[in-house]
């Protein structure tokens, strides 16, 4: 178990460290993400983004558990 959260902590560390070259391939504006801009303030909610990183995740921790 702790290995495991040794390896998601990594991949968080490197999606985050990665973010600014990630959102240049479209990441982060998926249709389905929610991006609402007013006047004194901004809320992104990255539902597709998140949904399409959580499938990758559990597709590489379910071949790292076979």
């Amino acid at each position: 178990m702790s290995r495991v959260l040794i390896i998601v902590g990594l991949v968080i560390v490197a999606v985050g460290i990665l973010w600014p070259w990630l959102t240049r391939l479209g990441l982060g504006r998926l249709p389905g993400d929610i991006l609402i801009q007013r006047e004194n303030f901004t809320i992104y909610i990255p539902i597709t983004t998140g949904l399409l990183f959580s499938v990758v995740l559990s597709a590489i921790l379910w071949l790292l558990n076979r």
